[in-house]
């Protein structure tokens, strides 16, 4: 019976101990990690809408954002508070005391006004409706002649898919080539015209737009500095007359 007294005692000494060395372990490590993870700078990459600043503000956004640690678990692990015109924030450690931010924003390949919601609805390359947002974003085409007051955020912009297909295959085209214009104007007859401040190029059908496109880089920096309407309405692989309208 002493024996087994002693066995027992001798048990719980030992578990006592072990949990007094963990808590000891832990207490250690919660106290480098308080005392050394301190965030002193945020290194940002991939951003091009927000200055790193803001992006940094929107990083550290609460009482406990000054250690490193709590940082990168919070936007690995949990949802985070969104960001307009930002698709994906991927935070990592660099050391310590620096955090490394990737920035994903999102692909706005142009925007319209809704007068319904006194707001800019910005569509991505497959019509998503990806942010509606008071604020323009600079770089991105504005498109007019547009009639469209049921936008949805995150669903496809509600309009003809021929013409949503014209829309996108023109944006996309242009985006691809460097030629991104102010504008895109739509007409009552759906014929887009590109809006380049003083000059405007009708393009007529989108028939041949890949062409039309090839002929609009060569083209535009040899009027650059005139005004007028660039006329490519009847260009065909065929007809290859090209009118420009100075004014």
């Amino acid at each position: 019976m002493e024996k087994r007294r002693h066995r027992k005692k001798r048990k719980f000494w030992n578990v006592l101990v072990t949990v007094l060395a963990i808590l000891l372990l832990f207490g250690m490590l919660a106290l480098v990690a308080i005392k050394l993870f301190v965030v002193e700078d945020v290194v940002v990459e991939g951003n091009e809408l927000y200055d790193s600043e803001v992006i940094e503000k929107a990083i550290l956004n609460d009482e406990y954002s000054w250690n490193t640690l709590y940082v990168f678990f919070k936007y690995r692990f949990f949802d985070t508070e969104d960001i307009p015109f930002v698709d994906e924030l991927e935070v990592s450690i660099a050391d310590p005391h620096t955090l490394h931010v990737v920035v994903y924003e999102k692909i706005m390949l142009g925007y319209l006004y809704v007068p319904e919601k006194s707001q800019y609805a910005y569509l991505d390359k497959d019509g998503f409706v990806v942010e509606i947002s008071e604020q323009m974003i600079p770089g991105v085409p504005r498109l007019e002649g547009i009639d469209c007051p049921d936008v949805v955020l995150y669903e496809k912009l509600p309009i003809d898919k021929d013409d949503l297909w014209d829309m996108l295959a023109l944006t996309q085209t242009l985006k691809r080539n460097n030629l991104v214009p102010d504008s895109i104007v739509y007409g009552q007859n759906g014929s887009p015209v590109l809006d380049y401040g003083n000059i405007q190029i009708a393009l007529g059908s989108q028939e041949y737009l890949t062409q039309k496109v090839e002929r609009i880089g060569k083209i535009l920096p040899m009027i650059k500095d005139r005004t007028g309407i660039l006329h490519l309405e009847n260009w065909t692989d065929e007809t290859s007359n090209i009118v420009f309208d100075s004014q």
